[in-house]
């Protein structure tokens, strides 16, 4: 069912492209009589429109697009240069496949005009090899860009979503309230919700290589946690009425952070301080250890509940220590774990970590780079040697029909074989009844034209395909003299970059994220797992540094390969095998469990139970009996917090009949 929302954005960007594209290409035949310009102008903001994913309103979209205008115009020129030899026009495409498949890596904002950005390539270097049609190429390809710029900024320019921060801030007020007073746990958790990445439009989402970027997501899943927090205390406070006035101090200092951070976000000011709240954070840390040394006997309900306050706490002190660096890019002071690691580290080298990091062949994004590249070399390839009219249909075949897996690609191309051979027959019928009369083509070509990119997103790919099929006689009967023949050149193009798509979809990675989810999750266990134990034996150690750290950058890394895998499944088409899939989603808040906790203990626990005043380390095995009882009781709730989620993702993961274990009679 799409929604009322989908339409209106829909049928607003197709009259915006209709607009751009019928706009230069009539300007240009029938104005200036530039065929070659004309055919740029037209497929241009096609390229930037419905071939591309910009998000965002009108005017936000605009500037993407005059921002890859410039990357636009030098792919023509390079495909150009590059269409004198077919080889050289093969190498050219698989790097221009590669580099703009793997754009993704930057984050939305870097891979919305990614696929469109590929046809600017793709037009340019097919034969004739006519480099003195270069200047009437980049000013068709200019002309249809800004126009299509301008359209998205005056026409019915719709209105932005609201921006990650603006989550933030509604997620923090809610915190508030929630340290404040009493909050049902259902208004906490969906809170906590809006902040997942798959709640949010891509354009939105902070997921690129930036310290900025970085900076709000860790906010967000800071801010979760403590939602989440706040959601488990608020249920507790319903079974058993534990209560202690250091953990209404805490939570008030919470509530009155979490209120100052949602308001300086609205009113894009400074951050506030989190020295008050750190103070007292370690100062009742501090308490609880004094107060649970002989001859003192703490209650253990009571230290339960302070345990879950501090690291609510810990998660609010996060969350806008990490907003502070977003704002002002400022690194705080050093903390155990070096849990803000990207704050000192210039842009560039940023940039270097998140490529090198996903330069392996279990990084999905490398992947996609690696199939998009080898279908389109394959198909320039295959429309070259065998010198196909119109071999540009074959690569676009290849770009459009593509998908992350070899099942979803051959549900596509039959949806597009069906939906051309319907469109070629209506094409090749219009063609021999009209014949040479372009005055027909140019007065149809609007309201195709607006048909096509409305039903074409709105009810599937056959109606895209057939839709475009008819538009695309259209277009080139009035460029040139055309026969119903042209129909029949669509269809075998679409057929054989179609074949091409699904071979190199067949031979790299043909299970996308079904099977690429599973290795790095796995992967990602595995890093928890190599964190925890040293974490408890510094924690345990009373004559561990006071500012002890762990290496947290190897599970940062499997962290982020496991959120682009999970990303990447969860837009794929479910197969038999998963139909009941495990619970993929606990085990990335397994891994943030694990930092957080990690950098929590450390920096309160361990800074409470620190070496003696006089700095001397003790030359023998400390007894058990000098761990304070707070400490391990923190250090409980952490172990038990994570026990809880993998006894979730356990119970998820589907086991076969052959390997459950026997039901014992009770």
């Amino acid at each position: 069912m799409v929604s009322e929302v989908t339409r209106m954005t829909v049928l607003r960007r197709a009259v915006q492209t209709t607009v751009a594209a019928s706009t230069g290409f009539y300007l240009c035949l029938y104005g200036f009589d530039e065929p070659v310009a004309a055919l740029y102008a037209l497929f241009a903001p096609i390229a930037l429109g419905p071939l591309s994913s910009i998000s965002g309103a009108g005017r936000q979209r605009a500037t993407v697009m005059l921002r890859a205008l410039p990357f636009g115009l030098l792919l023509v020129a390079l495909g150009t240069a590059l269409a004198a030899s077919t080889w050289a026009a093969v190498a050219g495409m698989a790097i221009v496949g590669f580099v703009l498949g793997f754009a993704p890596v930057g984050g939305p904002r870097s891979a919305g005009a990614a696929p469109g950005l590929q046809l600017f390539y793709i037009l340019a270097c097919f034969p004739p090899y006519a480099p003195q049609t270069l200047p009437a190429r980049l000013i068709g390809a200019g002309l249809g860009v800004l126009a299509l710029a301008a359209s998205s900024s005056l026409l019915f320019p719709g209105t932005s979503a609201p921006g990650y921060r603006a989550r933030l801030a509604d997620a923090l007020d809610t915190a508030a309230a929630g340290a404040d007073s009493h909050v049902p746990v259902t208004r906490l958790r969906e809170a906590g919700e809006q902040l997942r990445l798959s709640y949010v439009p891509p354009g939105k989402r902070p997921t690129g290589p930036g310290r900025t970027d970085r900076a709000l997501t860790q906010a967000g899943a800071a801010t979760r946690r403590l939602l989440q927090g706040l959601a488990e205390l608020s249920a507790a406070r319903g079974a058993a009425a534990v209560t202690d006035p250091s953990c209404d101090e805490l939570l008030a200092h919470v509530a009155g952070v979490c209120t100052s951070a949602g308001a300086s976000l609205r009113a894009g000011a400074g951050t506030p301080s989190v020295a008050s709240l750190e103070a007292t954070m370690e100062r009742i840390q501090a308490e609880r250890i004094r107060r649970s040394a002989p001859p003192h006997r703490s209650d253990f309900g009571v230290l339960r509940r302070q345990s879950s306050v501090l690291e609510i706490a810990a998660a609010a002190w996060i969350a806008v220590t990490a907003l502070g660096i977003a704002e002002r890019g400022r690194r705080p002071l050093p903390t155990p774990g070096d849990v803000f690691w990207y704050a000192d580290l210039p842009t560039r080298h940023l940039w270097g970590r998140r490529i090198s990091a996903n330069l392996t062949r279990r990084s999905v994004w490398f992947q996609n780079a690696v199939r998009v590249a080898l279908g389109l070399a394959a198909a320039r390839l295959v429309a070259g040697t065998l010198d196909l009219a119109h071999g540009f249909w074959v690569l676009l075949a290849v770009l459009t029909l593509g998908r992350t897996t070899v099942g979803a690609t051959w549900s596509a191309v039959r949806q597009a074989i069906a939906g051309n051979l319907v469109g070629a027959a209506a094409a090749g019928v219009l063609l021999l009844t009209v014949g040479q009369h372009s005055d027909v083509y140019a007065a149809m070509l609007v309201p195709v034209m607006l048909v096509a990119f409305v039903l074409g997103p709105l009810w599937g790919i056959v109606y895209a395909q057939g839709l475009f099929t008819f538009l695309v006689a259209l277009v080139f009967a009035q460029v040139t003299p055309v026969s119903w023949q042209l129909s029949e050149v669509r269809l075998i193009d679409v057929v054989t970059g179609s074949t091409v798509g699904l071979l190199c979809g067949l031979l790299a990675w043909p299970a996308g994220g079904h099977r690429e989810v599973r290795r790095t999750m796995a992967d990602l266990l595995r890093a928890c797992g190599d964190l925890i134990p040293p974490t408890a034996d510094l924690v345990t150690n009373p004559a561990a540094p006071s500012h002890a750290s762990l290496p947290t950058l190897p599970l940062l890394h499997r962290l982020r390969l496991a959120e682009a895998a999970y990303a990447q499944y969860r837009n794929e088409p479910t197969t038999d095998q998963e139909r009941a899939p495990a619970d993929w989603h606990a085990v990335l808040i397994v891994a943030h469990e694990t930092l957080e906790g990690t950098h929590r203990l450390l920096r309160f626990d361990l800074t409470a139970t620190g070496p003696p005043p006089d700095g001397r380390r003790p030359t023998q095995a400390v007894p058990e009996q000098a761990v304070a009882q707070p400490v391990l009781v923190d250090l409980d709730a952490w172990l038990t917090g994570i026990a809880r989620q993998l006894d979730r993702i356990t119970a998820s993961v589907p086991t076969s009949p052959a390997r459950r274990a026997p039901t014992r009679a009770h």
